[in-house]
């Protein structure tokens, strides 16, 4: 499901309370409950989706895990006019407001490092093992704002999943390269490189990652 369909399923749901909503547990103190988990990942995929077509001058640190962190602060910030005019928006085919506690707008730029400090700046490494969750190695197993975390040895890389199609930032820009990359499933699997194929037995393929503070 791409960013646009996530956002039609969302429409048909804003505004209509779910029974079941009442009977859930409660998420833990900052983390987004279910229906704002839903909104999240639809600010967050198009934010990405954005970039890949037209990358924002206020995105500074251009790598995978910069497109990561870039895209969580863009889509937990406040949607406000200000915001549309500097990312250049109107309010048509936007995804539902997303209201967040004080709390869970401190997300924005507040992210476990491996230290077990908390940083504005962390690598693609302490994105994954201090910030997310394991989902599985399957793409039926991931969501739309799914990671897809990559482990080279000397190096790792994360590419999002967006529903259709995989997003990501090689690292490096050039002039003529603004280094973003959008790609299918089948394309990355037929790969002649087989370290980046997101197959369950390519064992640099770590698997599918979710930010922690979604619910599942």
């Amino acid at each position: 499901m791409s960013w646009r369909g996530l956002l039609l399923s969302l429409m048909l749901i804003q505004g209509s309370a779910s029974a079941l909503e009442g009977m859930a547990t409660d998420p833990a103190p900052g983390q987004l409950d279910a229906r704002q988990s839903q909104y999240f990942r639809a600010w967050f995929t198009r934010i990405v989706d954005e970039q890949v077509r037209r990358p924002s001058p206020r995105w500074v640190h251009r790598d995978c895990a910069g497109l990561i962190r870039y895209a969580v602060a863009e889509a937990l910030a406040e949607h406000d006019e200000k915001w549309l005019r500097a990312n250049g928006l109107t309010h048509q085919g936007l995804p539902p407001p997303l209201a967040l506690s004080p709390e869970q707008q401190s997300l924005r730029f507040n992210w476990r490092d491996i230290d077990g400090q908390n940083k504005a700046f962390v690598t693609a490494l302490a994105l994954i093992q201090g910030n997310s969750q394991f989902v599985g190695k399957e793409i039926n197993q991931a969501q739309p704002g799914d990671l897809l975390f990559f482990d080279q040895g000397d190096e790792q890389h994360l590419m999002v999943w967006m529903g259709q199609y995989i997003a990501y930032h090689t690292g490096t820009v050039t002039p003529r390269d603004n280094g973003l990359r959008a790609v299918t499933v089948q394309q990355l699997i037929q790969w002649k490189d087989t370290r980046w194929q997101p197959i369950g037995n390519n064992p640099n393929f770590i698997g599918f990652y979710r930010l922690g503070f979604l619910s599942p």
